[in-house]
């Protein structure tokens, strides 16, 4: 058995790493793939025209890319030219692991990630705005992980007035890597809501002073596919009041701050009763050092 993944954001595509791996053992064999394979010229050379030199004579996909480029020619090809498609197997697994990429090629826009780190009793900050640090180092690890993972990260303009960070991602290879670098590291684009103040360790940052659908669909349309948002308490309720949040991340310290005057992490005015409760789905729980992490979606993923 041969595999094979993707090489880096512009090298050559996974099903070709396989094939080139497997060399004359591809012949007849069968290629498994999490998305249909490409069939049009881009960074690289189609993927079906690779399988159909290899000789591969069955071909598994999970998914139908919904990539307008793709969206079912890849596996019309291969039919055409006599290899067997079989399309479904592992789909909501796939579904699960390409979710940013699923939805930034079916809406337009990125997937939203909305992060946050408290206390056990909700709170994101103690009465006098202090919250470094709630959470443990593992904890702020993980975090950098989710920063990794994301194309751009927004804050507000009073987060960066306030804590005056760098919105960067520092993990152990990251830590020479320019903002210009289009390798696989990366680092992601920051943008600001409103004004950033001359200094600021933030920039170079994208200041944005409209709308937030405006802000997702300028970055959806430059190909951006994941945003994390790590502003305060106003921006957290600006996204969730919104309707834009995909999925919320939340690190969970085993402290307490037995109090009303601490800052809660959505701010605003809250539900009317209970039976208005916005209310999600926990899709992940995990220890990360003392702290717990939660992660929540609607229950609508929007895919």
């Amino acid at each position: 058995m041969f595999g094979g993944a993707t090489d880096g954001r512009r090298g050559r595509h996974a099903e070709v790493v396989a094939i080139a791996a497997a060399g004359d053992a591809a012949r007849g064999a069968t290629l498994y793939c999490t998305l249909e394979p490409c069939s049009h010229h881009g960074a690289t050379a189609p993927c079906v025209d690779a399988i159909l030199a290899a000789g591969i004579s069955r071909v598994v996909v999970a998914l139908e890319d919904p990539d307008p480029k793709v969206a079912g020619r890849g596996i019309a090809t291969l039919r055409h030219h006599g290899v067997t498609v079989d399309v479904g197997c592992g789909e909501a697994l796939v579904e699960d692991q390409l979710a940013p990429y699923l939805y930034h090629r079916r809406t337009g826009r990125p997937w939203v990630v909305l992060k946050w780190a408290s206390t056990l009793d909700g709170r994101v900050a103690a009465a006098d705005g202090t919250s470094q640090w709630i959470t443990s180092d593992a904890a702020r690890s993980d975090a950098h992980s989710l920063r990794a993972d994301s194309d751009a990260i927004v804050v507000g303009a009073g987060t960066v007035r306030a804590d005056d960070p760098s919105l960067t991602v520092r993990l152990a290879g990251w830590e020479s890597v320019g903002d210009d670098d289009l390798g696989d590291l990366r680092q992601p684009r920051r943008v600001v809501l409103g004004s950033i103040p001359p200094g600021a360790r933030v920039l170079p940052a994208h200041e944005h002073a409209g709308s937030l659908t405006d802000l997702l669909n300028e970055l959806g349309s430059s190909g951006v596919l994941q945003v994390l948002v790590e502003g305060g308490a106003t921006v957290a309720a600006s996204f969730h009041h919104q309707g834009l949040v995909n999925r919320y991340v939340v690190y969970l310290a085993p402290a307490l701050a037995g109090g009303s005057d601490g800052l809660p992490p959505v701010i605003g005015p809250g539900p009317a009763g209970i039976a208005d409760l916005w209310r999600g789905q926990i899709v992940g729980v995990r220890q990360v050092g003392p702290d717990l992490r939660v992660d929540l979606e609607p229950v609508d993923r929007g895919l």
